[in-house]
């Protein structure tokens, strides 16, 4: 059992009537972060909603917690150190029933939360600010992340997943509490800012965005963000839970190459203009099928166990396909292409033999003995994968 889910049946009953908590992961922010509070208060304070200020305190040893709470924030302290491990601790500890989340480094106006307020009372799930939309201040954000990282990782967000975010890691954002919670979100670094929008879109909550303005933060110190360290987290997030964009279509990709090659140097050498290709050619297409090939069942792989543990969302299409081609059928199939590979060996020993097991001329053993090995490992792929799939599936019984 998840952090969200220990802690939300408690806390959400001390409060019954909030409305809005704004939440501010905290680590080490005692100079701006006085002044968010005090705009989050002001805001409560002037549209007259029932809400909260909660502060998120990731291990903070410079006095933010004094300062918050002094200010009638409240203060939830998060042994675990990252930005994900913060917010997913604030959400659960969260007494409102929408939440607005926001860094607490005083880059983003916490008394223009209108917009955000509007649509989440419209009945929309997630509201992402758009920094791209509202406005980027001078020197709030690196031209690097500008320009480079923030629409890079954007643009593959919405391509994997088909989400209607533009700007993907905008810290800004309001939810629906509850929503929120089921989405079990577990990331503990930068990468859930992906992770929410992921999920939120995968499992079909109502999203909207809303323009938002970006200024340099208020700090004298480096922000806690590394840019090559935090954006390969939320591409290689983006990856994982897309396993079908860093498995699937490459394997596949690779399989069939491989295989129209092998298909074409086969019976003989291909001359394309003055490029001739033969055997060594044909022993790459088949190391491109093989590969392929495991690159496609690992996609499988992901897929099924990433679904049982609740990492991934399930592949309903490749259920459907195990459901009816099980482990019998694919071991039959497997055992042809062993059947067939070591037929190939023979040909290709009858082929030496004929020259009285001595030097070969030309290539067609060669062919041959190409062929047979590719028909002999791609059917034990077969047939471990099919093991390994039916392995799966037993773990996953008890568990229904």
């Amino acid at each position: 059992m998840d952090k969200a889910e220990t802690l939300a049946p408690q806390d959400a009953a001390e409060s019954p009537g909030l409305e809005l908590t704004i939440l501010m992961p905290c680590l080490n922010e005692a100079e701006t972060l006085g002044t968010c509070v005090r705009k989050a208060m002001d805001y409560l304070a002037r549209s007259g909603i029932p809400g909260e200020v909660l502060v998120a305190d990731n291990g903070s040893t410079d006095g933010s917690q004094a300062i918050a709470e002094s200010l009638g924030a409240r203060v939830v302290a998060v042994p675990e150190r990252g930005y994900g491990a913060a917010l997913i601790a604030g959400i659960a500890a969260a007494r409102g029933r929408f939440v607005i989340m926001g860094d607490s480094d005083d880059s983003y106006d916490f008394t223009a939360l209108d917009p955000f307020v509007a649509k989440l009372r419209e009945g929309y799930e997630l509201v992402m600010g758009n920094r791209f939309k509202g406005g980027i201040k001078p020197g709030a954000m690196p031209p690097l992340h500008r320009y480079l990282g923030n629409p890079v990782l954007s643009t593959i967000g919405r391509l994997f997943f088909g989400s209607p975010v533009g700007d993907f890691h905008c810290g800004l954002r309001g939810f629906d509490r509850d929503a929120m919670r089921r989405l079990e979100l577990r990331a503990p670094g930068m990468e859930f800012a992906s992770e929410m929008v992921v999920k939120a879109t995968v499992q079909g909550l109502r999203i909207a965005e809303v323009p938002t303005t970006l200024s340099p933060d208020g700090r004298s110190r480096p922000p806690h963000l590394r840019s090559w360290r935090d954006g390969w987290r939320h591409l290689r997030f983006l990856l994982v839970f897309c396993p079908r964009w860093l498995f699937l279509y490459p394997g596949a990709g690779l399989f069939l190459a491989g295989l129209i090659a092998m298909a074409l140097l086969l019976p003989g050498p291909v001359r394309l203009g003055g490029l001739t290709f033969d055997v060594h050619t044909l022993l790459y297409a088949s190391g491109a099928m093989i590969m392929g090939f495991q690159a496609v069942q690992f996609w499988a792989f992901a897929r099924i166990y990433g679904a049982q543990e609740g990492v991934v969302p399930e592949e309903r299409r490749l259920t459907a396909l195990l459901a009816r081609f099980g482990l019998e059928p694919a071991l039959v199939v497997a055992g042809l292409l062993v059947v067939l590979g070591l037929g190939l060996g023979v040909a290709a020993v009858a082929i030496w033999g004929a020259e009285r097991f001595g030097p070969l001329p030309g290539t067609g053993a060669m062919r041959v003995a190409i062929a047979s090995v590719t028909a002999m490992v791609l059917g034990l792929q077969l047939a471990f994968g099919a093991f390994f799939v039916a392995l799966l599936g037993m773990m996953r019984a008890p568990r229904r």
